[in-house]
């Protein structure tokens, strides 16, 4: 297992170095035939109060699956103990999603069905601007191989995100699924825009949000 560690406004010392190794070591120990690559990412946050916020991030890679979990507190060796832990559960969940997939590959059972309601438009020209930072401060870059919805919230509970890009494999579009605030999730796909409706509503930039009432896994 390859393991990096990296470090965002704090230096990594050998302190720091030996603490990372042993926790994600620990977390992983049952997991190496799954895990060919770890990557922790350790970062200081300066918000002009008495303490600083220390985060840590670790992205385990898997079998061709990212498993992600961050933590953050006033205490780096704190927030590295428990994305330590968190990143365990998440691997103990996915190890288990696959042996059940493996146990019931060969039986006989009923698909769920994801039930799919009406689309809901959302007139994005007057949705509220989000606040962005003025510069690019990190960019990622990552596979897109093609999965159905439910893979994606599969991929969606092991990252630690609010939302999952994924590339639809009925469609062969990006599409994006998202924890919604009153429980559930969304799907966000793209259409093409109605240049009827867009002459009414100025620009008219649209997206079909379709919501579903998906099985939670784990």
């Amino acid at each position: 297992m390859k393991l990096l560690i990296q470090g965002n406004n704090i230096e990594v010392t050998d302190a720091i170095n030996n603490h990372v190794q042993q926790k994600v070591e620990k977390a992983v120990r049952h997991f190496h035939n799954l895990t060919t690559k770890v990557d922790v990412h350790l970062s200081v946050a300066s918000h002009n109060r008495a303490n600083d916020t220390h985060q840590a991030e670790v992205t385990v890679y898997a079998n061709g699956t990212v498993i992600r979990a961050q933590e953050s507190s006033e205490n780096l060796y704190a927030s590295i103990d428990m994305v330590a832990d968190k990143i365990a559960r998440q691997l103990r969940k996915y190890k288990e999603k696959q042996l059940h997939k493996k146990t019931h590959a060969h039986t006989n059972i009923r698909e769920l069905e994801l039930t799919e309601k009406e689309p809901v438009e959302i007139d994005l020209s007057s949705a509220t601007t989000p606040q962005l930072p003025e510069e690019v401060v990190r960019t990622k870059y990552f596979v897109m191989p093609p999965m159905t919805v439910q893979e994606a919230l599969e991929q969606l509970q092991i990252i630690d995100h609010d939302f999952y890009m994924f590339c639809n494999s009925t469609t062969n579009e990006i599409n994006v699924i998202y924890c919604r605030n009153h429980g559930g999730y969304g799907v966000i796909q793209p259409r093409p825009a109605d240049n009827s409706h867009a002459n009414q509503n100025g620009n008219g930039h649209h997206a079909k949000v379709n919501h579903h009432e998906l099985p939670v896994i784990g």
